[in-house]
């Protein structure tokens, strides 16, 4: 609770709280969240009133939530640590302060000139122009003069008011902020994330009426109306002033190769129908900025979802090969195509500055094809999102000679510049393969083996409970149930969580998750008995396996194709069930794979297969996430290594490796 007085001589005057704290926080005021507060993402202030009156009160209460974590969680030595319980977070500023909204300005335009003169180089007459024009400003502006304020910002008007041709390069800035639904941080802290950070793009679209904010992750907005239902109520406002877009269409940023197609298409169908229920319309760009990998699957996916645009700007990530375009067609496995791009600027949270402007037209690989190029600003990760200073910014860089031409937009109308520009874009066929978080698919086997039986229990579940409605009428169908059920498995599958690219945390909640669902989902089974007046569990494998032992004994069958298992005297043994012939060496090593009608030969000559290999593991960044390409150079194959056959029988041939592996031996 903090109370205030503003004192009377502040009449007429733009009065601040100023706030900085170790921890992230969140005013409160009449009752509802306002405006989040974090040092990391520049937001140490909020107005209280933009100019104080006469008549106005000059004491209020408000409150300020604080949690005891920052933007990137409370990890103890390095960000990407578990939470320190330990940790302590004090607030170091909690104070009355007049803002002079002149001086911001000219702070704001300084900050752009020295921006141009060092972007644009020495080779550019614009450069310094913008320089001298600095240097005027700072030469009439006396701090201590009021008066002289606008003499410097004449200035600077008039530098900025040189408009541009034609041809610039047009940068379409759209207010942006990622938040990982779970990464360094649990859950239910992310709940309180969206308040603050949405909360504060509320404000910011109140003042700016040409400011638009995009947000993706239908979960996040659905925790937003269930624990925020006023800040929800004014995101549906502004929704339909088109200042809040929703965009991606899907429950979750999740990860882009581990769920399967079903899971996939199930994201789009929950998000989708998210979407039309709660702002009227369904998204036609899928918006992915941060995941590990694109399956070329997704592009079919897409379209079947009415989805026909896709954003992204992970594969700038990429260590050895880069990406050759930033706008083009994906196509996918079947020939569906998307309008693909990737923000020039590589990142998701810009803020702004000349130079990430610059950047944004200079690092565009596909220049000459299209002249439209998207910039997405506001912290990120963590949460945040855009400032006040990062809008200013953009809206002084309009259209200025010597710069790409910046816009306020939207999704909408950058696709939409985009395919005018189409006719001469590149496509892109099959995987979008991203260099990086490579070993993110084996780390935490659990929860991938998890995700795998949910998946599978749920497809087992639907397709019993579809049976008994067409046998029996009085059956009732746990729709309810269901999707409740898979918008858990739907959340457990962003990007940082079935991954197990998060923390132990994190992870522990997901297995929890995973058990919950295995033990509510059989309840659903005995329903499914259609009015059966003798009830029986039967176990059938609908999707899954089942291991059978082979007899004993088997009398071979009468066919043309007989199959056998030779031992040779050397060790190694021979396969053949009349398809194909498989040699295997004495130590494992597939020699030979012939597929018997046609003789063709699988193995080339010296090679083998089903060699067991061990490489050095030593990555470059994060030791659970990557498998760096330079493993390939220092493999290590075991000596003394010998496969010995086991108790088989006529039609299989198990073998046990048995050797040695530096100083060690296994089997």
């Amino acid at each position: 609770r903090v109370e205030l007085i503003i004192p009377e001589a502040w009449v007429g005057q733009e009065v601040h709280l100023r706030w900085e704290s170790d921890g992230e926080g969140l005013v409160w005021r009449d009752g509802e969240p306002v405006q989040g507060l974090t040092i990391e993402g520049e937001k140490t202030s909020y107005v209280l009133t933009d100019r104080l009156e006469e008549g106005d009160p000059r004491s209020l209460t408000i409150y300020v939530e604080v949690a005891c974590n920052g933007l990137l969680g409370a990890g103890k030595g390095t960000m990407i640590a578990a939470p320190d319980p330990e940790k302590m977070f004090r607030v170091s500023r909690a104070e009355l302060a007049v803002f002079c909204r002149d001086v911001h300005r000219l702070l704001v335009d300084l900050e752009l000139l020295l921006g141009i003169a060092k972007g644009l180089g020495e080779d550019n007459q614009r450069s310094f122009q913008a320089l001298y024009t600095a240097n005027q400003m700072v030469n009439v502006c006396d701090p201590a003069q009021p008066e002289t304020f606008p003499v410097a910002q004449a200035l600077a008007s008039r530098f900025f008011g040189q408009r541009g041709g034609e041809s610039q390069h047009t940068i379409h800035a759209m207010g942006h902020c990622h938040i990982d639904t779970a990464w360094l941080w649990p859950f239910k802290e992310t709940v309180r994330k969206c308040a603050r950070s949405w909360a504060t793009a509320v404000q910011l679209m109140e003042q700016n009426p040409d400011f638009i904010f995009v947000c993706s992750q239908a979960q996040q907005l659905e925790w937003v109306k269930s624990h925020y239902p006023g800040l929800h109520a004014r995101l549906q406002e502004f929704a339909c002033r088109g200042q809040f877009v929703p965009v991606g269409g899907t429950w979750v940023e999740m990860d882009g190769n581990l769920p399967s197609g079903e899971a996939m298409v199930r994201q789009f169908l929950q998000g989708q129908n998210f979407f039309r229920q709660e702002f009227g319309k369904m998204c036609s760009e899928f918006w992915l900025p941060d995941t590990f990998g694109y399956s070329a699957q997704l592009p079919q996916i897409m379209r079947s979802c009415g989805i026909r645009h896709f954003l992204t700007q992970k594969l700038s990530w990429n260590l050895v090969n880069s990406f050759p375009h930033h706008t083009f067609f994906w196509e996918g496995l079947d020939g569906s195509r998307v309008l693909a791009h990737f923000p020039p600027g590589d990142s998701y949270g810009m803020q702004g500055s000349v130079e990430e402007v610059l950047k944004t037209v200079v690092k565009n690989r596909d220049k000459g094809r299209t002249n439209h190029s998207a910039f997405l600003f506001g912290f990120g990760d963590g949460g945040g999102g855009p400032t006040q200073t990062m809008v200013d910014r953009l809206k002084r860089l309009h259209n200025t000679d010597g710069l790409p031409r910046v816009q306020l937009s939207s999704p909408g109308r950058l696709f939409s510049a985009l395919e005018s520009d189409s006719g001469q874009l590149c496509a892109w066929v099959g995987e979008l393969f991203l260099e990086l978080h490579n070993g993110t698919y084996t780390t935490h086997a659990q929860i991938k083996k998890g995700n795998r039986e949910c998946e599978r229990i749920l497809h087992d579940v639907e397709l019993l409970s579809s049976l008994a409605v067409a046998r029996s009428a009085q059956f009732l169908y746990p729709a309810a149930q269901l999707q409740d059920l898979w918008r858990l498995l739907l959340l457990n599958q962003f990007h940082d969580v079935v991954t197990g690219s998060c923390i132990q945390l994190v992870a522990e909640e997901a297995m929890c998750h995973y058990e919950g669902e295995v033990d509510a989902l059989p309840a659903a089974v005995p329903d499914v008995r259609g009015g059966a007046s003798s009830p029986a569990l039967v176990t059938v494998p609908s999707m899954g396996y089942a291991s059978a032992p082979a007899p004993t004994s088997l009398q071979p069958p009468q066919t043309q194709q007989p199959v056998f298992v030779v031992q040779e005297t050397d060790g190694s043994v021979t396969l053949d069930n009349g398809i194909i012939r498989v040699r295997l060496d004495p130590t494992g090593c597939l020699t030979s794979l012939v597929l018997v009608a046609s003789g063709r030969e699988a193995i080339a000559e010296g090679a083998v297969g089903n060699q067991f290999v061990l490489f050095d593991d030593v990555p470059l960044y994060w030791d659970a996430w990557d498998v760096m390409d330079y493993h390939l150079e220092t493999r290590l194959v075991p000596s003394g290594c010998w496969a010995l056959l086991c108790s088989g029988g006529p039609l299989r041939a198990p073998r046990v490796l048995e050797g040695a592996v530096l100083g060690s031996r296994g089997s």
